[in-house]
């Protein structure tokens, strides 16, 4: 076990998380790894990769999404796009409350779009693709309103990082009680432990958890 384990570590990584391929490299190492993901793999397949732009626009999408249906989110996140045209920091920064409210954002999320918008335009918020993960991760969370959940999410979503990995999203907590068959929700602390395993891919082992969980509520 531990010579497969060694072998799976091996594997070539991707800098980022591009195509199906990426995906597909990431499960095969997976299933090498850990045997609940090579369950998990045999329950669904390989997941579909789950990218979004990168910069302001891709940060704005996550902070407009959280808490919300994927009905509900893409359809605010449509008329927030018909406002802000283009949609770029110093255009999000001349809209007025009315106008952003009209779309369907909260106050709260407001004043987070604006933070981050005003740290980008006077450059204490730098979305450099070449930052390490934890140097962009420490950028993120110094924005006002923009929590660890935001920042994982972007590291994965927005910049394909194979190892990104949102430890406080709820459906992971769900779908890895669920693979575990663990008697409780595990926290976000605990499921960050259980996730080391999964090294350098907790990125691909999420959206597999993620696919694991959409499986399991229809299934249910």
């Amino acid at each position: 076990m531990a010579r497969k384990i060694r072998e799976a570590r091996r594997v070539r990584v991707s800098a980022t998380l591009e195509s199906a391929r990426d995906i597909r490299a990431g499960a095969l190492a997976l299933r090498r790894l850990c045997p609940v993901m090579r369950r998990v793999h045999d329950t669904i397949g390989d997941p579909l990769l789950r990218r979004h732009p990168a910069g302001f626009e891709g940060l704005a999408r996550i902070v407009v999404g959280q808490q919300l249906s994927i009905a509900s989110a893409a359809a605010i996140w449509a008329r927030t796009v018909r406002a802000v045209d283009p949609f770029d920091a110093e255009t999000l920064l001349a809209q007025d409350d009315a106008t952003l409210r009209a779309a369907g954002l909260s106050q709260g999320k407001m004043r987070t779009l604006r933070a981050a918008a005003s740290a980008i335009q006077s450059g204490a918020l730098v979305l450099d693709q070449d930052m390490a993960d934890t140097e962009l991760f420490d950028a993120l969370v110094g924005v006002s309103g923009i929590g660890p959940w935001t920042a994982d999410i972007y590291l994965l979503f927005c910049l394909g990082r194979p190892d990104g990995f949102a430890s406080g999203d709820l459906a992971l907590q769900i779908a890895a009680q669920r693979a575990f068959a663990f008697e409780t929700r595990p926290s976000s602390r605990e499921l960050l432990a259980l996730a080391e395993r999964w090294r350098p891919w907790r990125g691909v082992a999420a959206h597999l958890l993620w696919a694991f969980y959409a499986h399991q509520r229809v299934s249910r």
